[in-house]
């Protein structure tokens, strides 16, 4: 089961809250040991950047866009 949460500051540690639905499905008890695969959620600012052949203005796309309005 995949779900997204927020982490939160615990002390010094990083925590998570699992919602309610995902531990009754799951029958997750408090102290056991579960797995947890981790996927950071990537940012935009990421995203730039990525396509360096890209020729287009970002200024002409967004007014190209914006035509269809």
């Amino acid at each position: 089961m995949e779900t997204e949460c927020t982490t939160r500051k615990v002390g010094g540690s990083i925590g998570i809250i699992l919602p309610n639905e995902m531990v009754k499905r799951e029958s997750i008890k408090p102290n056991e040991r579960i797995i947890i695969e981790i996927k950071r959620r990537p940012k935009a600012k990421e995203f730039f950047g990525l396509l360096p052949d890209w020729k287009t203005p970002t200024q002409k796309l967004k007014d190209e866009a914006r035509k269809g309005w």
